[in-house]
């Protein structure tokens, strides 16, 4: 796993403008239906990672406008609660996604945007003008690196205990990290059938 000191990666001079994936109406990217856009490129190589085919910069393909006007396309309908960035890093590919997610705020303005990010909160506090540009413009941020020693799958939208399901909103406005007010994570002793319903 790899430990950037403040600053030291700029998605100027790493993101090559590629795409991995992009994957409409899921269930799995967040809460309700979404669709999840999979940049290329990622830094920090976590032990573990359920996505290392995602670490080059020049891996999959490049990010087009026809693949924008598909994005928007399938976020106009109607039963879709909105956009989720994965990768790779979305924060080293801010130079495509900051202008996605300005058109989706003006044009669908009701719909919500998660991002996954191997920083942590207090990291992109100290980072470059173009994260936090990105971060403010998210609703929902899944932050910290993957820990395979933390590993749980009990967890609700993460991989391992250390990471957080925040409200970047809220977390701005008050200074300090709001976790999302929806966090369920599974538990070990499930809810028992009423046996007096199967009589």
């Amino acid at each position: 796993m790899n430990n950037p000191k403040p600053q030291e990666w700029k998605a100027e001079e790493l993101s090559q403008g590629r795409i991995i994936d992009y994957k409409a109406f899921n269930f799995v990217d967040g809460e309700g239906v979404r669709n999840s856009l999979y940049v290329s490129g990622c830094m920090f190589h976590c032990e573990g990672c359920y996505n290392a085919a995602t670490w080059s910069f020049k891996a999959g393909m490049p990010y087009s406008q026809e693949l924008e006007e598909q994005i928007m396309k399938d976020l106009a309908q109607p039963y879709v609660q909105g956009l989720t960035l994965l990768g790779g890093e979305p924060f080293l590919n801010t130079d495509t996604l900051i202008p996605l997610v300005k058109r989706i705020r003006k044009e669908l303005p009701e719909k919500d945007i998660w991002s996954w990010t191997g920083y942590t909160w207090e990291e992109l506090m100290l980072e470059t003008p173009d994260k936090l540009e990105l971060l403010k413009l998210v609703d929902i941020l899944v932050d910290g690196r993957f820990d395979i020693t933390k590993k749980n799958l009990m967890l609700q939208f993460r991989g391992s205990s250390n990471q957080r399901i925040i409200d970047v909103k809220k977390s701005l406005e008050s200074g300090k990290i709001t976790i999302w007010d929806k966090l369920n994570d599974g538990e070990a002793d499930y809810e028992q059938v009423n046996r007096d319903k199967l009589i």
